[in-house]
């Protein structure tokens, strides 16, 4: 990366390196700049910050936004449609591939470009192997989702010491819960609630919130459900994190810009005195998205926990 002050904003960073890769030739007119979930995942940023950096490129006029590809640089029109290639999973020979490797694949895919892109066929191109090769390694996808779900809960491990008090334990699990699904956002489109994965590193996160709340007095009715209601909370906020990332990458436009092109028809809306309360809120907007979301809802969440064992 292009060395830097270390007071440098991080989005200006992603920028300066970016804007290298362009100027010096390493991405040519056309070719798909990283996305958002890439940049993500390169930079270890939040999913804003990257937005920023796309945003200021497009700004420089450096890349523009072609819908239904993403972000590609200023010139000619991508060769092949589609949300992107990747070219940073090794290529292996198929007497040597792995589960490990299949694994690793898929959820470089997924993370690059969501799971609509996931498919058995794509997975073997990646690799450059035969596709009835991944079925000695594999079942099939649904065994797939399972071993990428745990794999991404294993790379996350749960800390060998919680912090004293049930709260804090229950924050400290739903934040590194936040954080896996912020870090893979197909995640929250494969995880269930009613159904669960039986993936015994995302099961262990059940159990250590279960131990959380053992000995304060409540059943195990009320347990089960609190810890349900804790999880769903933190998978139902990430289900967003996969769509905000598809409409701008389709669109180019980041939320707050989303918002501003539509301040006309929102002005309309709201001209007929009909949502007078939604209307005072456009003349002193309040900071909603995601994170806001789960900030929100995770200590409102925790207050009623309180209430519980209180009682």
């Amino acid at each position: 990366m292009t060395e830097m002050d270390d007071l440098t904003p991080p989005y200006l960073r992603i920028v300066a390196e970016l804007r290298r890769r362009i100027t010096e030739g390493e991405l040519s007119p056309g070719d798909r700049v990283p996305s958002t979930r890439q940049i993500v995942r390169e930079w270890g940023v939040a999913m804003a910050t990257a937005s920023r950096a796309l945003t200021a490129l497009r700004q420089e006029s450096l890349v523009r936004a072609v819908p239904g590809v993403g972000m590609v640089v200023t010139g000619a029109e991508p060769a092949t449609p589609g949300r992107g290639a990747r070219s940073d999973v090794r290529r292996v020979p198929m007497q040597g591939l792995s589960r490990d490797q299949v694994v690793r694949a898929a959820m470089g895919i997924a993370d690059a470009e969501g799971l609509p892109a996931l498919s058995m066929r794509r997975i073997a191109t990646e690799l450059d192997v035969p596709t009835m090769s991944l079925y000695r390694q594999v079942r099939g996808k649904e065994q797939l989702l399972l071993l990428m779900a745990d794999a991404a809960f294993a790379a996350h491990r749960l800390p060998h010491t919680l912090p004293p008090g049930w709260r804090a334990q229950l924050e400290t699990l739903c934040r590194l819960q936040w954080s896996i699904y912020r870090r893979h956002p197909w995640l929250a489109q494969v995880i269930s609630l009613t159904r669960p994965l039986m993936a015994p590193h995302a099961v262990a996160h059940t159990e250590s919130a279960l131990r959380a709340l053992a000995g304060h007095g409540l059943d195990q009715h009320t347990q089960l459900h609190l810890v349900a209601a804790l999880a769903n909370h933190v998978r139902g906020t990430a289900v967003n994190l996969e769509r905000e990332a598809e409409a701008e990458q389709d669109t180019g436009l980041t939320d707050d810009e989303w918002m501003t092109a539509q301040a006309d028809v929102l002005s309309g809306l709201f001209a007929a005195g009909e949502f007078p309360h939604l209307s005072r809120l456009t003349r002193s907007p309040v900071d909603l998205n995601v994170e806001s979301l789960f900030e929100f809802g995770l200590q409102r969440l925790l207050d009623g926990a309180a209430a519980l064992i209180g009682r």
